[in-house]
């Protein structure tokens, strides 16, 4: 813990903040949140279309099953293997993918890994007896890990992918689910489980003239390598003729960049807002990693990862990387008792400098060019903008074939040759657009795609037009037999590892469903006075964007410049990012007693 005099002599508060706010005030532009509908869109639907595996024609199927899933990523395999666990034999996912995977399915650009250390990250390491290669995982290590989770618990033999779920109804006379496909497909199931998960909307900028582009373009979520040549691992070897840009500069781009640069003609990046590139130290597994652990270890160093994010006392940090180095303390400083809430906020505000201060320093070692180096350094709040970790981006801007395009109120437009920054053209063969995907907080009804109607025909997305309503942030009254995945902004908690959650739920689901079943319920619902009480438990702690994050640079995090857009509702339980270990106690709770309280049940 700092002392008064640990204060950074070169830190002046007031300059920092005037600082900060003009870097944001040249990006609080209107329409910078403006994206294409890519569901409906006429021109750019075709952008959603698999390019990794070909489409099979097939017949409409019609069955009925215990479980339908929808979503083949993460959550749905999670929550499968336990519902396996609990003797659930007929179940069913449904996916748009061409196979198991998720966002690991689709995000396949070059140099794709994850930013949390691969030992906390993929899940269910320990049931499939299984160490991951390197401390941070590549994607096709980790779509192959959900692939081998799924294939041990028989989840993908009845499997529909290049399916579309285009209506779910619960249908009274029958107490089951009534399942429409794109296929023409009638599913009949007892049990719905929503996994749809979080960023699998991929977002495209709304920049006049895209449409009219001439050359080759697509969005990082749907790499083309038969355009590119190589694979995840690089090799781009048929751009070496090619003028490339990319728009975009978070976490998708910085690890592609890296092998555009080293593969195009010439590369262009088209830079709004620089991210906070943070040393990621990619090793791989040490050959005796394994040797002293016991059971339950994967299940520890993944929730001491989540205590030190949260601020909370550990003995050890077992992780020790940029996220528990910096993450932590900026969001949960360490707080002396004596200390004023003025004195508390000086000391984090210096520490919130030095952090970003090692950043900018990091880029200026690094870049040769101090013009360019000047573009990359990222002059907001640490917790501002998700922070990024990589050890081959900033060293790609000294490549001469390299040039970093400063536009923070954005790209004008784009014409036939390329896009317009301030009356200049940029002339392309090709436009990666490495704009990522729809925040994590996206409504969880958009987030599904289509039409979910519950008793009487109540629709949930105006059920929940002003903020979910649930119990535990997994089911919802009106909705029986239907349970959801929990996400950001949706009355659960967050965690910046979304795999921790996302197990928590996975065995839950099969808890639950598994005491359902021997209890010989047909249907389950939550009551009104069980949903009315835990949505006043979230209310009850909710928290009104902090000055800080309304002086935030724009980004995801604080929805585009305006961080009080979501409803309290959608808050977390325990309130900011929520009290994990006190939801995780609740959950188990209710499943030990076997009481399953809060539920109206038919048997």
């Amino acid at each position: 813990m700092k002392k008064t005099d640990d204060i950074p002599q070169n830190f002046d508060p007031e300059s920092v903040r005037k600082k900060y706010l003009q870097e944001r005030d040249k990006r609080l532009v209107d329409g910078r949140a403006e994206i294409r509908d890519l569901r409906n869109d006429e021109h750019f639907a075709r952008y959603r279309r698999d390019p990794f595996t070909e489409y099979q024609d097939r017949e409409a199927m019609t069955d009925s099953v215990d479980v339908a899933i929808i979503g083949g990523g993460m959550g749905g395999v999670v929550a499968g293997a336990h519902l396996r666990k609990a003797g659930i034999r007929r179940i069913r996912i449904i996916d748009e993918a061409g196979g198991i995977g998720g966002t690991w399915y689709w995000n396949r650009y070059p140099g794709v890994m994850c930013d949390v250390e691969s030992y906390s990250y993929m899940p269910m390491l320990e049931d499939l007896d299984y160490i991951p290669k390197n401390r941070y995982a590549f994607g096709d290590e980790i779509m192959g890990h959900f692939q081998a989770i799924a294939e041990k618990y028989d989840l993908v033999s009845d499997a529909m992918f290049h399916t579309r779920v285009e209506r779910t109804e619960w249908d009274e006379a029958s107490s089951r689910w009534r399942l429409s496909t794109d296929h023409g497909d009638e599913i009949s199931a007892k049990y719905v489980v929503m996994a749809v998960g979080i960023l699998n909307l991929m977002k495209m900028p709304a920049i006049p003239g895209m449409e009219t582009f001439r050359g080759k373009a697509f969005h990082t979520a749907r790499w083309d390598f038969e355009y590119t040549g190589g694979n995840i691992h690089g090799g781009l070897n048929k751009l070496s003729d090619k003028v490339v840009g990319v728009i975009g500069t978070g976490a998708s781009a910085i690890q592609c960049i890296p092998h555009l640069a080293e593969s195009a003609k010439k590369l262009f990046v088209f830079q709004r807002t620089p991210s906070a590139i943070g040393v990621r130290g990619n090793r791989p597994t040490h050959d005796d990693f394994s040797e002293d652990l016991r059971p339950g270890w994967q299940r520890e160093r993944m929730e001491n990862f989540q205590a030190i994010l949260l601020g909370l006392p550990v003995e050890t940090d077992l992780v020790k990387d940029g996220w528990t180095k910096h993450f932590g303390p900026t969001h949960r400083y360490p707080r002396d008792p004596s200390w004023t809430d003025a004195e508390y906020g000086r000391r984090l505000e210096a520490f919130d400098f030095e952090v970003m201060e090692e950043h900018r320093q990091r880029v200026a070692d690094i870049v040769h060019d101090p013009k360019t180096a000047d573009v990359l350094k990222p002059y907001y709040r640490y917790i501002c903008k998700r922070p990024c970790f990589h050890d081959e981006y900033l060293s790609a801007f000294n490549h001469p074939n390299v040039e970093l395009i400063d536009c923070p109120a954005g790209i004008e437009r784009v014409t036939a040759n390329g896009p317009v920054i301030e009356g200049r053209e940029f002339p392309l063969d090709c436009i990666v657009y490495a704009t990522g995907f729809e925040a994590e907080t996206t409504p969880f009804y958009r987030r599904a795609g289509h039409d979910i109607f519950g008793r009487d025909g109540l629709r949930l997305a105006d059920k929940w037009a002003d903020g979910p309503k649930t119990m535990f942030g997994i089911m919802s009254h009106g909705f029986p037999n239907m349970i959801i995945m929990p996400c950001p902004g949706q009355q659960a908690v967050v965690t910046v590892s979304h795999t921790l959650i996302t197990v928590e739920a996975g065995e839950h689901v099969g808890a639950m469903i598994g005491q359902l079943e021997q209890k010989e319920v047909s249907v389950f619902e939550v009551s009104e006075e069980a949903e009315t009480e835990w949505c006043e438990t979230i209310l009850s702690t909710h928290m009104k964007a902090s000055p800080i994050m309304a002086a935030c640079t724009p980004s995801r995090i604080n929805h585009e410049g305006n961080p009080n857009a979501l409803s309290p509702l959608s808050g977390a339980y325990g309130g900011g990012m929520g009290d994990f270990f006190g939801y995780k106690q609740r959950l188990a709770e209710w499943i030990d007693s076997g009481e399953l309280a809060g539920l109206l049940l038919k048997k």
